[in-house]
């Protein structure tokens, strides 16, 4: 029997749960509702259910002592001290809350297991996760890109994620690329999220629809434009939509150029791109890699590469778990 890990992903609707052996197997997932409105005791009661609910399935194949630890990838900023979160967004009620002592305490009171526990920012748990498991397995330096509500990122260097002075690095969706853009977001002009975080996405798309009609999207929306979404702008570029593949061309030239920034400060030449919205494929990735060049010097053109997350929904639980190895 080999060693393995449990995994968890907080998000703002639903807690991920799994269990991981070493090699990148997924042993058992369970997922259930975060009940975000409930504050930091309640959201923290339902991840140890799950965490508790994993750990027992499990230990009906693997024994107890196989398990290395729990990892848990949260959204926010973590300190490196592995264990504190900060003003978490899209979790009312949290401060500053030290997480990993509290799980590890709890778990220590329940369970009788003395575990280590990580915490890490969710999107650096992602990269993570195609580190060991995915897209990025064939790189020792490579960036991941998630794309989603927001725009998310996460550095790995030599194998390892790289975390910066504090804890923080890896907000790659806050790099400026329209200083004088009308769009701030998050006190930041022209940022990567101001301008293709999942929401402007979809204002981009319906600014087009204003000059542009598209009989398509209003088949897949029924008519009710306000249900637009990043899923129905995918399926109608893939059906040849002209307003939907614009949307996805402006995507990738904006993903591009902040793609080009990152180039030009750490020399890292490979791109993994993940997250819900990156479901688009090749419809924002192939903008993008023409944008990329355009925005690095002809001297670091060698080796730039763009490719796919593998993980998809998986990513944020194997990286937490691969945590632990």
């Amino acid at each position: 029997m080999e060693h393995f890990a449990i995994g968890v992903d907080l998000g703002g609707t639903a807690i991920k749960v799994a269990s991981v052996s070493r090699d990148g197997r997924l042993l058992l997932d369970h997922t259930l509702p975060t009940e975000a409105a409930k504050g930091p005791e309640g959201v923290i009661a339902n991840m140890l259910a799950g965490i508790q609910t994993v750990m027992h399935e499990t230990f009906k194949t693997h024994a107890r002592e196989l398990l290395l630890g729990v990892g848990v990838g949260v959204p926010g900023v973590v300190s490196l001290d592995g264990g504190t979160i900060s003003y978490p967004p899209n979790l009312p009620g949290w401060q500053v809350v030290r997480l990993g002592d509290i799980l590890r305490s709890e778990l220590e009171q329940r369970e009788k297991l003395v575990l280590p526990v990580f915490v890490e920012n969710d999107a650096n748990v992602a990269a993570l996760g195609e580190s060991y498991f995915g897209a990025g397995r064939q790189f020792s330096d490579f960036v991941m890109i998630t794309l989603g509500t927001g725009v998310g990122g996460g550095i790995i260097m030599n194998n390892k994620i790289y975390r910066g002075v504090t804890g923080a690095a890896g907000e790659l969706g806050h790099i400026t690329i329209d200083y004088r853009s009308e769009r701030v977001h998050a006190g930041i002009r022209g940022s990567i999220e101001g301008l293709i975080g999942q929401r402007r996405i979809v204002e981009h798309a319906l600014s087009l629809l204003e000059k542009t009609p598209s009989p398509i999207l209003h088949e897949l929306c029924q008519g009710d434009f306000s249900a637009l979404d990043a899923k129905q702008l995918s399926v109608a570029a893939q059906r040849g939509d002209a307003v939907a593949i614009e949307t996805w061309r402006f995507v990738g030239e904006v993903l591009g150029a902040g793609l080009g920034s990152l180039v030009s400060v750490l020399d890292i030449r490979k791109f993994v791109i993940g997250g819900g919205v990156s479901g688009a494929g090749d419809f924002i990735l192939n903008p993008a890699r023409e944008h990329l060049y355009q925005y690095t010097l002809r001297s670091m053109h060698e080796g730039l590469e763009i490719l796919l997350a593998q993980l998809g929904n998986r990513a944020g639980m194997m990286g937490a778990a691969a945590l632990c190895f």
